[in-house]
């Protein structure tokens, strides 16, 4: 390569890397007409010019598709991992307990209807109440705490997540 096609390359380079918009503009209407200029990019013919365009554009939709997919990914981490780390969110878990709830008991274990599983760490108890398949709220504390709520019932558990 010549010297004048490796700095095209690097000129290409720095505006095509914070390109991530999903509507495709040309480089030379991005570009004022004295930087167009002061890149090289006016010695380019049409082919050329139209070729450098066309693989800007499958770069920049490609890197946006690329960032959508790491969000994505970033997310799934965050809705999987509740309960284990703290991500900063407010919301509670909203789920149902698999099976029978036969009330709160320290160390007790209670299976979501979404694969989480958590033990009471607290001596709160909750008696004379039975329950198939309950909606359960669990939402966090201070500290890292977790408070698991039964339904309507006013008692809660301390808990924490063990799968």
């Amino acid at each position: 390569m010549k010297p004048i096609r490796h700095c095209l390359f690097l000129a290409v380079m720095l505006f095509a890397l914070p390109l991530q918009a999903q509507e495709f503009e040309p480089i030379e209407k991005r570009m004022s007409a004295e930087a167009f200029k002061a890149a090289g990019l006016d010695k380019l013919s049409a082919a050329e010019l139209a070729n450098l365009n066309t693989w800007l554009s499958h770069n920049a939709l490609g890197e946006a598709a690329l960032e959508a997919a790491r969000e994505q990914g970033r997310q799934e981490v965050v809705r999987k991992n509740r309960g284990f780390f703290d991500f900063g969110s407010s919301e509670p878990i909203v789920s149902r307990l698999q099976g029978e709830f036969r009330g709160f008991a320290r160390n007790r274990e209670y299976t979501l209807e979404n694969g989480q599983v958590w033990q009471q760490t607290d001596d709160a108890t909750l008696y004379g109440v039975r329950a198939q398949n309950p909606e359960v709220r669990i939402r966090p504390g201070a500290l890292g705490a977790w408070w698991l709520r039964v339904g309507n019932n006013a008692v809660q558990a301390k808990v924490k997540r063990i799968k």
